[in-house]
């Protein structure tokens, strides 16, 4: 599949555009999957969330705090790396 068009369109209280099933099977997307979403040039570039197994010790809020923290952190990390 190559090319579609879709039309946004109102679901339930949100706006959203369907998908068609041929092209979900083709990415590996199914019905309850997570997807992150980037907006980058003007495009938005829609990928499947692969959850990853996180070591022993290591939990979902961790990660999530930590994120966070690199998130806002986000220029003094790149800063350090051409030190």
């Amino acid at each position: 599949m190559e090319y579609i068009e879709r039309k946004v369109t109102k679901i339930g209280n949100s706006i959203g555009i369907t998908l068609p099933p041929d092209l979900l099977r083709e990415v590996g997307l199914a019905q309850g999957d997570d997807v992150t979403i980037e907006v980058k040039d003007g495009k938005i570039i829609l990928k499947k969330k692969e959850h990853i197994k996180l070591p022993d010790g290591v939990d979902a809020e961790f990660m999530d705090i930590l994120n966070d923290v690199i998130r806002e952190h986000d220029r003094a990390f790149k800063g350090l790396v051409d030190r």
